[in-house]
């Protein structure tokens, strides 16, 4: 591992800490080196406060030595004012002898601005180190802003031969419960990192979740339901009660339902639905449900990250999950539960 890389190992151990409370600007760290030596540090820590960049410059006493110091941060500092003023500025004005970067920032409003006006100013400018590590880190970010629409998590329980549901009586309501407590914690941390949360119709017409992060702290995800001939009165279920901000995507229009308001995509292809989800600002969702909406997503190719969890027990027969193809990249067990993370191939 050469230098440079070192340090911005540890800027992206810093930008981490952001996790599920910058949305929907990334997750940055920046590291300040003098001979060496850390003499600064800090990271994103919530949306619409000070920059990686501002808060490492802070935390170094002895300002004087920033002229001779290297600053390292994960991603292209910012070169337009919105919460906060541009970072690139304040990285000039500071008068770096050095700047290392990870990678571009992809927002067409930054893009390789901030780092021309810094080597305008004469401070040597280092790209590109550890850019794989730092595309992964920020990968909801990235897909926002280079495809146009969400990330998208895709997310079910299944039992060990393959169902994600018992077989129903009509009108038998109530969630069948297939994992331990354990993963029910571990997804509610999942929802806590994601900005919103998508179901079908069904899931809420037969379970009636409330959709949040409750088992942990942290804010909970936006609640977004596929609707299409708008069939439930949500103001009879748990998502309506109005303590998250809740969308009914459906081709009905009209006023809110209660607390729900409406989001009327142009038809109901998951492109067109994906699309709405976009311009509302909405960076990444995790999909919970049901199999058919699942389907739809897979069948699109619209997806980018799965994460399977197989509990341990059999029921013989009920709903068959859904059929997926992707490259597994990591595996381990949740209680006595165990988890598959796939992504897209």
């Amino acid at each position: 591992m050469t230098t440079d890389e070192k340090y911005l190992t540890r800027c992206l151990e810093l930008a981490k800490n952001g996790s599920g409370l910058v949305a929907p600007n990334p997750m940055v760290g920046a590291v300040i080196v003098y001979k060496d030596q850390i003499i600064g540090e800090g990271f994103h820590q919530m949306y619409g406060g000070p920059h990686a960049e501002v808060n490492a410059i802070n935390s170094v006493k002895d300002k004087s030595l920033l002229s001779s110091s290297t600053l390292y941060i994960n991603l292209e500092p910012c070169a337009h004012f919105g919460k906060t003023p541009p970072c690139c500025q304040l990285v000039i004005d500071s008068k770096f002898k050095r700047v290392v970067t990870g990678v571009t920032d992809p927002n067409p409003q930054v893009s390789g601005k901030g780092l021309e006006a810094i080597r305008a100013a004469g401070i040597e400018v280092t790209e590109n180190v550890l850019q794989k590590e730092c595309l992964e880190l920020n990968r909801r970010f990235f897909t926002f802003h280079t495809k146009k629409r969400p990330y998208v998590i895709l997310k079910w329980a299944q039992t060990t031969d393959g169902f994600i549901d018992e077989d129903r009586t009509p009108g038998q309501l109530g969630s069948f419960r297939i994992t331990s407590d354990e993963t029910q914690v571990l997804t509610h941390t999942w929802r806590r990192e994601e900005a919103a949360i998508l179901v079908g119709r069904r899931t809420i017409e037969n379970d009636d979740p409330k959709l949040t992060c409750r088992l942990v702290e942290g804010k909970s995800p936006i609640r977004l339901i596929i609707d299409r001939e708008l069939k439930l009165d949500y103001s009879k279920y748990n998502v309506g009660d109005g303590s998250v901000e809740t969308y009914v995507i459906t081709s009905v229009p009209g006023d809110a339902i209660g607390n729900v308001k409406r989001i009327i995509p142009a038809n109901f292809s998951m492109r067109s639905v994906l699309k709405a989800i976009y311009a509302l600002g909405i960076q990444s969702i995790i999909i919970e449900g049901g199999k058919a909406t699942h389907t739809h997503f897979i069948e699109g190719g619209l997806w980018d990250e799965a994460r399977v969890l197989t509990g341990n027990a059999e029921i013989g027969s009920g709903l068959r999950a859904p059929k997926l193809k992707g490259k597994i990249i990591e595996e381990f067990k949740s209680g006595v539960d165990r988890v598959q993370m796939m992504r897209y191939a």
